[in-house]
Formats: C-alpha cells, sequence, structure tokens
C-alpha cells in the first residue's frame, strides 16, 4: 500500500511523462515499504496519513530528479578555465529514496535534539516488545 498516489507526485512537481509514470509508480512502493518498516503506523491517525503522503512524495521527487539529471551517478563536477574554476557537488547522485532529519523529526523517528528512539520491530503482526526481558 503506498502512502501516496501519482496525483499527490504530480501536483507537487510536474505532469508526468510515460516513463516517469513508471519509475515513479515504483518509487512510490519502495518509500512506502521503507516508511512502514520504520514507523508505526496508525490507520486511524489522519495527522499521521497526510505527513506521510508529504513525505513519501518528497522521498519519490528527490530520487527522481537525480535520474532525470544528466548527472545521475556523477558525485562531483570541477571546471577549470584560466583563472576561474567551478566545481558542483551533487546531493543525491544515484538517486536514493531517502529521509531529512526534519522528516524524521516529522514521524517521530529521531526527536528535536537529534537523538533516536528504540524501535521494535513487529514479526508476524506481533511486538517484540518483550525481546529485551528475554535476554
Amino acid at each position: 500500500m503506498a502512502y501516496a498516489t501519482i496525483d499527490d507526485i504530480e501536483v507537487r512537481w510536474h505532469p508526468l511523462n510515460d516513463d516517469e509514470l513508471t519509475r515513479a509508480t515504483a518509487l512510490l512502493d519502495d518509500a512506502s515499504v521503507m516508511l512502514t518498516a520504520l514507523v508505526r503506523v496508525d490507520d486511524s491517525d489522519e495527522q499521521q496519513a497526510e505527513v506521510l503522503r508529504k513525505v513519501t512524495c518528497n522521498m519519490v521527487i528527490r530520487a527522481m530528479v537525480a535520474y532525470a539529471s544528466s548527472a545521475f551517478g556523477i558525485d562531483q563536477v570541477q571546471a577549470t578555465m584560466g583563472p576561474f574554476a567551478q566545481s558542483t557537488h551533487f546531493s543525491n547522485p544515484t538517486g536514493d529514496l531517502y529521509l531529512t532529519k526534519f522528516e524524521k523529526q516529522l514521524l517521530g523517528i529521531i526527536g528535536k535534539g537529534g537523538k533516536g528512539r528504540v524501535l521494535y520491530p513487529t514479526v508476524g503482526g506481533d511486538l517484540v516488545a518483550q525481546l529485551p526481558n528475554a535476554l
């Protein structure tokens, strides 16, 4: 289940062509899987649903922009001509899906102080909170 749709991406970015539609659909699913692994999702929480939609869109758009650039896979470019030099560093050269620090704060993954919180994994739908006590 994706937390955002193609329409959400197009409203926030631009209308997608056929190639972009295929890639965006896969990335929406990938981003949603990643977020589901990181966040305990409450289906009744509308505010969380909106945050998940926005963060999913941000992740996908960042990856799409990197992929669409002619510099996909390039980390840094430097050019010099006479006394003039220009250097460029790309923020996401491989088109990865990732979360910014602010997005992690929105999702409750890290607090405002930047410290992480404990995330208990689920196995088969059951919370593995007993695990520390079993050791």
